[in-house]
């Protein structure tokens, strides 16, 4: 049986946000925003910065748990990383399956990158990599019944026990 995280509530979202081809355009994709933001960690929900690139929590997950990989530099395509960026961002993205597994135990992960707006990449100028938990019936009644989602806890929670699985 093919079972689904249905998150059709988000097309909305996917669909009305822009399609930007110059990074000149807008002050950067949100995630430069965020990083230009001078907010703190326990803030934007960043769980580990590295050199080239952090993981933070997606604010509009499919599961709690659901991290974002992503470089530093705003950039489009894997093609476009630096030898040290794709190294760290591989590397990263390994240890962010182990802090998963290690806070929340969940009985599979989706691992994936959507490059482009017609692969389903919400923030097509900067690349990105899910780390999303999975469970045994995750998806429910409520999300195609009720047309909503449920999720556990809140981000801010999500994001304690991210960095608590994280730290060494």
């Amino acid at each position: 049986m093919l079972e689904r995280i249905w998150s059709g509530w988000r097309a909305s979202y996917v669909s009305a946000a822009p399609a930007r081809t110059d990074p000149d355009a807008v002050d950067g994709s949100v995630f430069t925003r965020l990083l230009r933001s001078g907010a703190p960690d326990d803030e934007t929900h960043i769980v580990h910065r590295g050199a080239a690139v952090f993981a933070v929590l997606n604010i509009h997950p499919y599961t709690s748990g659901h991290l974002l990989v992503v470089p530093y530099r705003e950039v489009a395509d894997l093609a476009d990383l630096t030898d040290d960026e794709t190294t760290e961002l591989w590397s990263t993205v390994t240890d962010a399956v182990a802090v998963v597994r290690r806070a929340y135990a969940p009985d599979g992960l989706n691992v994936g990158v959507n490059l482009g707006r017609p692969a389903g990449g919400s923030v097509p100028t900067h690349l990105h990599v899910h780390v999303v938990p999975r469970w045994t019936g995750d998806s429910n009644f409520m999300s195609t019944v009720a047309n909503a989602q449920t999720l556990p806890e809140s981000l801010a929670r999500s994001a304690e026990r991210l960095r608590s699985a994280w730290a060494p």
